[in-house]
């Protein structure tokens, strides 16, 4: 079922992510520079939302992604950014060296090394339920198409993919998410169904 979304909503979600995305990097690297380049043409056609410059002056592209459903254990790699004007979607376009997909609602930054992760993907893209959602901008009303991705599937294939729990209040460092397994004895409440939708 494709779902609608306001470029307003998505842009507050994508805010938030690239602010996350920002005190992360900052963090693993803290004399490095961020350049944020969302409204930079010549990186919008490259897929880049911010330049990372390392101290020794190496400057690596990052593309992010926000999602804000709870309970999401799934990508959205979008293959087709606007189906009325045919474009390609970033996923397939993007000349980033890392994709930082942030997990609003879990606290979660997943750490995807994107060449590599695309080159996993794409002999596999037709094993995945692709998804439609629409996007309203004013009166312009868009398409947007992408692939439903177990996160398990692609940590389980790729073994550079990171998963780092975001710093919630009174909490003084990151560290490494894990998923906890249920205590014996102890069963857990079924979810409710997940809606497969990008940010």
């Amino acid at each position: 079922m494709a779902r609608g979304f306001s470029m307003r909503g998505v842009m507050g979600v994508g805010d938030r992510a690239v602010q996350h995305a920002r005190e992360w990097l900052q963090s693993v690297e803290p004399g490095s520079r961020i350049h944020d380049v969302q409204e930079d043409p010549r990186f919008q056609h490259r897929g880049v939302d911010l330049l990372w410059e390392l101290p020794s002056g190496e400057v690596r592209g990052i593309e992010v992604k926000g999602d804000r459903q709870p309970r999401r254990k799934r990508y959205f790699f979008e293959l087709v950014s606007n189906l009325e004007r045919d474009t390609p979607g970033c996923f397939l376009y993007s000349g980033a060296d890392l994709m930082l997909y942030v997990f609003l609602v879990q606290g979660e930054l997943h750490v995807l090394p994107l060449k590599t992760v695309r080159e996993w993907f794409l002999p596999r893209a037709k094993a995945y339920e692709l998804r439609h959602t629409f996007t309203q901008t004013g009166a312009i009303r868009y398409t947007t198409v992408g692939a439903v991705v177990p996160v398990k599937d692609v940590q389980e294939a790729v073994a550079e993919v990171k998963v780092i729990r975001l710093r919630r209040r009174g909490e003084s460092a990151e560290e490494p998410a894990s998923e906890a397994a249920p205590s014996p004895g102890t069963a857990s409440a079924p979810e409710p169904p997940e809606e497969d939708v990008p940010y």
